[in-house]
């Protein structure tokens, strides 16, 4: 045979081989764990469409934070249920709201977690939408409210703050969110506070189980006004864009696995820390098929989680972060 002859299999020969030459690593380090509060006691109550992840009242949530900090993972997304909802979703801008008091726990317990907030009102408003919502005389249709929301927004990425959370996420889609945000905080003094956005978030059919776990399905319409439709790519660098000008400090793609493609436009097109949300769907599906015998489940989530990392992603916040970070240290 002719020279030059390629030989690619030379560096797969052996386990070793593959260690050394492996492009992408994954760590606990690359992970944050989602985590849901509520009001009551003795409360870890299994969410059906995700086996393995549980809604905690806030004194038996000590012990799923300690197993955390434990396994190495640094950060988590907080969520809460609260137990009043209105049309203004005051409880999310409460000072001594679910997010708010979990927070400060937290902070007691484990002083070097990362807590990250999600800034929404989906989970406290009646209506279940992401801002406020006023009926348009002229077609009788609901419509949530940009600039009005904004206000409502500000207030509870403020509260959050003054909680003790060390990273606001805001999720809301509404246009201008990151430059109202960060002067909120800069203004009540936070300017420290990063601003995880959800600057790529699409309408997506994978949020199900979320929105069971969280209480927060729209009880009217849907999302699509505000959230992104899945077959565009190059709005979505838009987005992107628009929160690097606002002061974004991190850009979320969320869903991850359907949108890789776009976690590599974002990877090429900004120097800031890129995020991945590997969703509930994602998750749940994972785990009905390895309920069922059909996959290896520690195989399957190790691979797509490195193909998130391969694509581009600095972080991912995904339901596997604790089975992934034991598997990841041999246990």
């Amino acid at each position: 045979m002719a020279f030059p002859i390629v030989r690619h299999r030379r560096l797969r020969q052996s386990a070793a081989m593959r260690n050394i030459v492996r492009e992408t690593v994954l760590t606990a380090n690359d992970f944050i764990y989602p985590i849901y509060v509520k009001y009551g006691t003795n409360i870890k109550e299994e969410i059906s469409s995700m086996p393995g992840v549980y809604r905690f009242s806030l004194d038996l949530l000590e012990a799923e934070i300690r197993e955390i900090t434990s396994l190495g993972i640094q950060a988590i997304m907080l969520f809460g249920l609260p137990d009043h909802k209105d049309a203004e979703g005051t409880s999310a801008y409460d000072p001594n709201g679910i997010v708010q008091e979990a927070t400060r726990l937290i902070k007691k317990w484990a002083p070097e977690l990362i807590v990250m907030a999600d800034t929404c009102l989906c989970q406290f408003t009646d209506h279940g939408h992401c801002g406020m919502v006023h009926l348009d005389e002229a077609t009788g249709t609901a419509v949530v409210d940009n600039d009005p929301s904004l206000s409502l927004l500000v207030r509870t990425a403020v509260s959050q703050a003054e909680a003790g959370a060390d990273v606001i996420a805001p999720s809301n889609m509404m246009d201008g969110f990151v430059s109202a945000i960060r002067e909120g905080l800069d203004e009540a003094g936070f300017s420290h506070v990063p601003i995880l956005s959800y600057s790529v978030k699409y309408a997506s059919a994978f949020y199900g189980p979320f929105r069971d776990a969280a209480k927060s399905a729209p009880q009217f319409g849907d999302r699509k006004t505000y959230q992104m439709d899945p077959a565009n790519a190059r709005e979505a660098l838009r987005e992107a864009d628009s929160d690097v000008l606002e002061g974004a400090d991190m850009l979320m793609v969320k869903p991850a696995l359907s949108y890789l493609d776009i976690v590599r436009q974002l990877r090429d097109s900004f120097d800031l820390p890129i995020v991945a949300y590997n969703v509930s769907g994602e998750y749940a599906m994972v785990k009905a098929a390895a309920a069922n015998g059909w996959i290896d489940e520690k195989a399957i989530v190790l691979e797509k989680l490195i193909s998130m990392k391969r694509a581009g992603a600095d972080l991912i916040i995904t339901y596997h972060a604790k089975d992934a970070s034991r598997w990841l240290r041999g246990e």
